[in-house]
């Protein structure tokens, strides 16, 4: 197969578990309120999974939409990647359960990729790659995350924050050149790794009934620090972006930044001297969902016709790591 002159979200699909939890609801259980939680970060309720309901589980459903939107069978797929912090097993890979799950062939490579917050966005660059690489044609990319199951839920700095849910998108080989992503950056800052950690669970620090007690597997994070990194560095990542590109920011139709918190969102327009009119927003709906927070936002924006043919599409995301990413994409308006 020869190497395709672009690589296009051809289709985009989400999931999000039944159950809603509100910050009312949080408030029975934790020393907070929905105006802490809203002044704060923005949000106004998160989706919890449901017993047995696992990333995989919720990966299949929002892949099984993308592919019914592009009108595609799972045979067609050649390539599946999924970005998670929570996968359902520390090996195999959730890829591989997803693979069996969703029915895909068994000749084909998959894989997860561990970038926290930013997955989305690194596996969309390497998905992208690969197919690129001319030896794949089409790719399912799917962001799946279940932070219920490593949340403190006694700790209100944390628990308040994050939600559940999954985004798929199906990228596809393209003979129009100039779609896709024209600029990207990924990096990462491993200094950082304790702002935004679990201590226990991998080969360091194996559970144990002592750990488990301490608390150790649950995410910690020292909020303040990565407030102050985040705006730094996924606007910086932005402005990059958009010079290696040859653009600016006036000229690009839609930001999608990673849900974290509506103040890292409104810092980084600032930053960008842009006002929030640009950056969609699911937060209040969803609260942070990781590696599922850009798909859901980009799906999202979609569908109500915000995005259209030709656009530029601007994702950004900064997380565990630390990690961030930009990529910068001209939008092939996909299907629906």
């Amino acid at each position: 197969m020869r190497a395709p002159a672009s690589v296009i979200i051809r289709s985009v699909g989400i999931h999000a578990p039944e159950r809603r939890v509100t910050n009312e609801e949080l408030s029975r259980t934790v020393d907070t309120s929905d105006e802490w939680i809203r002044t704060r970060s923005g949000i106004g309720e998160r989706r919890i999974a449901g017993p047995g309901e696992n990333p995989s589980d919720m990966g299949a459903k929002a892949a099984a939409q993308a592919l019914e939107r592009a009108g595609l069978r799972p045979e067609d797929i050649d390539l599946l990647v999924v970005a998670t912090m929570t996968p359902d097993l520390p090996f195999p890979s959730t890829a591989c359960l997803l693979q069996a799950k969703l029915g895909l062939r068994k000749d084909i490579p998959c894989f997860d990729v561990s970038a926290a917050c930013s997955g989305f966005v690194y596996g969309l660059q390497v998905a992208s790659d690969m197919v690129r690489s001319g030896r794949y044609r089409r790719a399912l990319l799917v962001g799946a995350e279940k932070l219920s199951s490593v949340v403190d839920w006694s700790d209100r700095a944390t628990c308040v924050l994050f939600g559940d849910a999954a985004g798929a998108a199906v990228l596809e080989a393209c003979d129009e050149p100039g779609f896709g992503i024209l600029a990207g950056e990924l990096g990462a800052d491993g200094a950082n790794a304790e702002l935004l950690y679990a201590a226990a669970g991998g080969s360091a620090k194996p559970a144990s009934a002592a750990t488990v007690a301490a608390g150790e597997h649950c995410l910690r994070m020292n909020g303040k620090e990565v407030f102050k990194l985040a705006v730094r560095v996924m606007a910086g990542a932005c402005e990059r972006v958009l010079a290696a590109a040859g653009s600016d920011a006036s000229k690009v139709a839609l930001f999608i930044p990673h849900q974290a918190n509506i103040r890292i969102i409104q810092g980084v327009a600032e930053q960008l001297g842009l006002g929030m009119e640009r950056f969609p927003l699911n937060l209040e709906r969803y609260g942070n969902t990781s590696a599922a927070s850009i798909p859901l936002a980009l799906e999202q924006a979609w569908r109500e016709g915000r995005v259209r043919h030709g656009d530029l599409v601007l994702l950004v995301a900064f997380g565990a790591g630390l990690t961030w990413g930009a990529l910068l994409l001209r939008w092939h308006e996909p299907s629906r």
